[in-house]
């Protein structure tokens, strides 16, 4: 179940009273590229990969936190009963379906890292789960990124980055490009869009 677009963006906002910075318009990026893709694919939906977009960082609403965001991002859309914005809360920052690849702080608990373990065990990704990853690496709160520009940012923002998470990327945009028939940076507008 998902929420509609009016309660996501409400939902949004909100959680950005809660923890203000950058990520809220980053969020936004990701939902823009995220329709912007999905309406150029024929069998996938523009609005729901707005909405996943949208709240795929979620959890941020509890503030600064790593691997934690994607506990709290999942915990909260399942309490709240969107199980399809929970899952793609957990799968965004797994793009090579596993917890190795993770950039960044480690800072949960025992228990949220096996409910992190338990569900990527269990989830089937779908379209919707490798899109939002895509657009996770295109979308910067200033707008549309260049991709190895972004990726290489992160790496020296954190002092690395998985060869195999950067390979993973490349690959989702070469999949995206040859199913939408159109270069992926077009399709999102990267040079027009601002959030």
């Amino acid at each position: 179940m998902l929420p509609t677009r009016e309660k996501a963006e409400e939902l949004l906002k909100e959680a950005e009273k809660c923890n203000p910075g950058p990520w809220g318009n980053h969020s936004r990026t990701v939902a823009h590229c995220a329709e912007k893709i999905a309406m150029e694919c024929r069998d996938m939906d523009g609005d729901k990969a707005y909405i996943v977009g949208l709240l795929h960082d979620i959890g941020r609403r509890f503030g600064a936190r790593h691997l934690g965001h994607v506990a709290d991002g999942y915990s909260y859309m399942m309490s709240l009963g969107y199980d399809e914005a929970a899952k793609i809360c957990l799968t965004h920052s797994f793009n090579t379906h596993t917890i190795d690849g993770y950039i960044g702080k480690f800072d949960v608990s025992e228990e949220e890292m096996k409910m992190i373990q338990d569900a990527l065990f269990t989830i089937s990704m779908d379209e919707y789960d490798r899109l939002i990853q895509l657009c996770d690496s295109l979308a910067g709160a200033e707008g549309v990124l260049n991709m190895e520009e972004r990726m290489g940012d992160v790496k020296r923002r954190y002092g690395g980055y998985p060869k195999e998470k950067w390979d993973k990327n490349l690959s989702l945009r070469k999949y995206f490009e040859e199913k939408t028939g159109r270069d992926i940076y077009d399709v999102v507008e990267k040079d027009t869009f601002r959030p």
